[in-house]
């Protein structure tokens, strides 16, 4: 490690700060003309209102001037407002970070220049100063980018509050005012008219996101969504260019989801979201099988209809399948998933008795047992219908669902 150099003495440096203390508006000038010479966004015709760059590059030259000059109880809020103000500005971090280092290069030119040129320190004095020059600097840029971070960070979380909250008002169907549909569309870049879907995604924990890379992975298939998160899902409003894209949205779901997820019809006007959202939300509740990561609402219908209505379906479920639902556990699990099975391969007993590794003699005395149960036929298609309804209703209902004559 190298010998760290001493301090350059007290009296050298206040001498040298003192003087382009003096000098501080043209020492401004200078460096904010070379800023904007460097740097495009810091033009006039950037983003930054008028005068707040000469009041940025100033308040840091005064700040570093006086740390030099070992003035006591100075603090860092000079850079710690320019990062703050350059993020919300929209400046990139890089951008300030360069703005910095013309700064502080142009300031130590300076030093150097007017030291020299005046007498007010020696050679030696001004390398010792230039340790000091440097850590100011490293700090100064230091406290910068941490505020700069931290701004970032609230922005983004503010961003997000606000572009939620106006996903909820389309969600909402504009709580009774139509035109505040088509101005959160208009704020949320999506059309008014058009091809939508709404997906409901089951949130893998409490206000975690179910799919969080969503929006840029559809916008790459060319559909624009606009997401809100509530603690147990993660909604959103997607527009595509035609109804067949419905089948790329939901491969693009299953290949992201790490839950389920139930997708609405398509609609063509974003004031029919509300009722696209309950269509969407039925289908979450209704998937066909439990290995079913995205379920879109079309392609199961008598599954929805139970889902529609929980309570009555609850209750058909009870009555049809209530002897077999009062079977030991195990018993009743091998009868309810020889029936699904079944009615997944259209009736086949040998197609069934292959998922199943058994014999298809197992699965026909199965299907005679549930029978006796239920006191319906599978042979018979209305029977065999109920028995299809109770079946969705007692494997996708929870059992916090009441009768409706209770």
């Amino acid at each position: 490690m190298g010998t760290r150099l001493p301090a350059a003495p007290a009296d050298s440096a206040a001498r040298l700060a003192g003087h382009l203390l003096d000098r501080l508006t043209a020492l401004t000038e200078e460096t904010v003309r070379r800023i904007r010479d460097n740097m495009t966004v810091y033009r006039s015709a950037g983003p930054l209102p008028a005068g707040d760059l000469t009041e940025s590059v100033r308040s840091n030259i005064e700040f570093t001037l006086r740390r030099l000059a070992h003035e006591d109880g100075l603090c860092l809020e000079a850079p710690r407002r320019t990062g703050r103000l350059r993020a919300e500005q929209g400046v990139p971090l890089a951008t300030v970070q360069s703005a910095f280092r013309i700064g502080f290069a142009h300031l130590w030119e300076t030093m150097a220049a007017e030291s020299l040129r005046h007498g007010l320190a020696t050679s030696e004095e001004l390398v010792q100063m230039a340790t000091d020059v440097w850590r100011f600097n490293e700090e100064s840029t230091n406290a910068m980018m941490n505020a700069f971070s931290q701004t970032t960070a609230l922005l983004m979380v503010r961003r997000d509050q606000e572009r939620s909250a106006l996903v909820d008002v389309v969600l909402r169907g504009g709580m009774g005012n139509p035109g505040s549909v088509l101005e959160a569309a208009d704020m949320l870049t999506l059309p008014y008219d058009g091809t939508f879907a709404v997906v409901v995604a089951h949130a893998p924990g409490l206000a975690r996101q179910a799919l969080p890379d969503i929006e840029p992975t559809l916008r790459q298939h060319d559909m624009g969504s606009a997401w809100r998160l509530t603690p147990d899902a993660h909604i959103g409003i997607v527009s595509m260019r035609a109804a067949a894209a419905i089948d790329l949205l939901v491969d693009t779901l299953r290949s992201q989801t790490v839950r389920r997820a139930g997708v609405s019809p398509c609609y063509t006007r974003l004031d029919q979201t509300p009722q696209a959202l309950h269509l969407a939300q039925v289908a979450l509740a209704s998937s066909a099988r439990p290995d079913e990561t995205v379920t879109l609402f079309d392609d199961n219908p008598l599954p929805m209809l139970v889902a529609s209505a929980p309570s009555t379906a609850s209750r058909i479920g009870n009555q049809v399948l209530g002897p077999v639902m009062e079977l030991p556990d195990g018993q009743r699990e091998q009868l309810l998933t020889t029936m699904s099975t079944w009615f997944a391969v259209d009736g086949s007993a040998d197609k069934a008795a292959k998922l199943l590794y058994c014999h298809p003699n197992t699965i026909r005395y199965r299907l005679r047992r549930i029978e006796q149960l239920s006191g319906r036929s599978f042979e018979r298609r209305l029977d065999s219908a109920e028995l299809y309804i109770a079946l969705q209703a007692v494997l996708h209902l929870p059992e916090v669902v009441r009768d409706p004559l209770e």
